[in-house]
């Protein structure tokens, strides 16, 4: 480190000291990216922790369930996000994390379409225009004010991944 920082002095730069450690790569944070050994000893990187908890609070703040946005108005300010998110990502091995990723943004988007529709009998109605059948829409319907929970279940086989494909949410993974 004292070597670095005489070399950085001549360069007129200077070492955040916070920041900065001479240490091995691994365990480190580097960028929103953090190295890993796999099996066989294979170095890795895989998107980390805190980037990971940075996007999903950027997606709550992006769609806030409260916003009055129709879906096709929140689809269209999540695209640019998501698209920069996995073009900035793109070198992680981890897919598993990608995966996860898509599923909790989906389960998001249909906990805020649940809400969007809000009445029990417009949600009974929406979901047989998607084709539901009669028992699903009804058990969503009359478990309107369960967002969260009703929103990762029954509606799952409503609410696909095709939905979302036709709406223009890109996938994670």
């Amino acid at each position: 480190m004292a070597y670095l920082r005489k070399l950085y002095t001549g360069l007129k730069l200077q070492i955040n000291e916070a920041k900065s450690a001479v240490v091995s790569a691994l365990g480190r944070k580097f960028l929103g990216y953090e190295l890993w050994i796999a099996k066989g000893k294979e170095v890795k990187c895989a998107v980390a922790y805190k980037a990971q908890a940075n996007f999903k609070a950027r997606i709550r703040q992006l769609t806030r369930r409260s916003g009055g946005s129709s879906m096709a108005q929140v689809v269209e300010k999540l695209h640019p996000y998501l698209l920069g998110w996995k073009a900035y990502f793109w070198m992680a091995q981890t897919p598993k994390v990608w995966r996860e990723l898509d599923e909790w943004l989906r389960h998001r988007l249909r906990a805020i379409q649940l809400k969007q529709w809000k009445r029990p009998r417009t949600i009974y109605r929406e979901l047989k225009a998607l084709g539901a059948k009669e028992n699903v829409a009804r058990q969503v319907a009359v478990n309107s004010r369960r967002w969260w929970r009703n929103s990762d279940r029954l509606l799952k086989t409503v609410l696909t991944i095709a939905y979302f494909d036709r709406l223009g949410v890109p996938r994670l993974s």
